[in-house]
């Protein structure tokens, strides 16, 4: 997968993880989950909608597209790989997890696979 911008990721990734709390997913659990003015969240959800990531469909419910889920779950993976190996490093939990989410940001999928396969299960 190509490498996005940190925001675009850091978008698909919360809608994912929302989209399995919630019934449904609106702009203004996006902000509230991300600590976003609603006006930042509806510029960033044009955009997306515009790269074809998601959908906004009735009641302006949010949906990943195809294209979208597959983004945002590979971000995902990798936080929570990440952050279990750095948890098994030692690391606190909360340490761990702030930095997973700049790791995963900054891996290409090819790095990340080497390093998951040299790494033994965690």
């Amino acid at each position: 997968m190509k490498l996005l911008n940190i925001s675009t990721e850091d978008y698909l990734e919360t809608i994912l993880l929302l989209g399995r709390r919630l019934p449904a997913v609106r702009a203004i659990d996006i902000a509230t989950e991300l600590g976003y003015s609603k006006s930042s969240v509806s510029t960033a959800l044009k955009n997306l909608r515009d790269k074809d990531y998601i959908t906004v469909g009735p009641h302006n419910y949010i949906t990943l597209t195809e294209k979208g889920t597959a983004l945002a779950a590979s971000t995902y993976e990798r936080h929570e790989w990440f952050t279990k190996w750095l948890i098994s490093l030692g690391v606190t939990e909360k340490t761990a997890a702030r930095d997973a989410c700049q790791i995963e940001h900054a891996l290409s999928a090819e790095s990340f696979n080497a390093i998951k396969n040299a790494i033994p299960e965690i």
